[in-house]
């Protein structure tokens, strides 16, 4: 089984505001980011934050791949859980937003430190969350998460029965279906524009093929290839500064294996994309294939 979040992470529900009225006014030096580059919810963070351009102004401390504490947690972090919450009884997990005036946690919600991200500090950068597009960026994170993430996750699942990994897959090959139509008329999720879907979208592509593929059959891989304008939007986005700059495959990968209790299966030799290769790279034999189709 694929194992990419394998601890629930400790709620804080802190909220950068607009003044000081909220607690947290959105302050420049204040806050920092603790992030793991191979957990998703961390990497998406990280894009969003490189994209917005906010290094000078929100720094990032980055983690070891694998959590190093015996509870699963980071132990860098801690002292900061220890100071939020008294006896802190779960992981330090990431990710986390702090206050450096207080050494406390504001945040470990990663759509709550996105929406922030880009709300309260993103003035320089794009609008990732324009105006009216809050739902259609949750319909995004719901498809991303049920439809190919989890639906990914019970299709390389041991032990179960074929007939639930032939649904599991079925629901995979639906989204994936969805996504495809739209990058067949728009060049980002919601439009012309890159906004957070986007994100949200490409984080999801690159664990489907690092972590989830691993535990695939060939056949259901060959599938999965099967959407050319899906992989082609993937292999632009992989050339943006933003993004690439951001990937870590050898961290996926590690910390992939040290929490993943499944056995691989014959998908894992079929690789999808050289995500490391940009736009002018050399292309893998299935996505070859797929860039054929389209005249990339």
């Amino acid at each position: 089984m694929s194992a990419t979040s394998p601890l629930a992470v400790p709620s804080f529900r802190g909220r950068v505001g607009r003044d000081a009225r909220s607690g947290y006014p959105a302050v420049p030096h204040r806050y920092r980011l603790h992030l793991a580059l191979s957990c998703p919810s961390c990497l998406r963070i990280a894009i969003t934050h490189s994209l917005l351009g906010l290094e000078d102004v929100l720094p990032v401390t980055l983690l070891s791949a694998v959590p190093d504490a015996a509870d699963g947690g980071h132990l860098a972090l801690r002292p900061l859980y220890e100071a939020s919450a008294h006896q802190h009884p779960g992981p330090a997990a990431a990710p986390v937003l702090s206050d450096g005036w207080t050494g406390r946690i504001v945040s470990t919600h990663s759509p709550d430190i996105l929406q922030d991200l880009g709300r309260r500090f993103g003035s320089h950068g794009p609008c990732l969350y324009p105006d009216g597009a809050d739902e259609r960026i949750e319909a995004i994170g719901r498809l991303c998460e049920q439809d190919i993430s989890a639906a990914a996750q019970r299709a390389g699942r041991s032990g179960t029965d074929a007939a639930e990994r032939h649904t599991a897959l079925a629901t995979l090959l639906r989204g994936l279906g969805v996504l495809e139509r739209q990058f067949a008329a728009t060049r980002h999720v919601l439009g012309e524009e890159l906004t957070a879907a986007d994100v949200r979208v490409w984080v999801t592509l690159v664990q489907l093929d690092t972590v989830h593929r691993r535990h695939l059959d060939a056949a259901a891989v060959y599938r999965i290839t099967d959407h050319p304008h899906v992989w082609s939007y993937a292999r632009r986005l992989a050339a943006h500064p933003a993004f690439a700059s951001r990937l870590d495959l050898d961290g996926i990968a590690r910390r992939h294996h040290a929490h993943c209790r499944g056995t691989e299966a014959a998908g894992a030799a079929v690789r999808i994309l050289d995500w490391t290769s940009g736009v002018q790279g050399a292309f893998s034999a299935a996505e070859t294939t797929a860039a054929e189709r389209i005249g990339y």
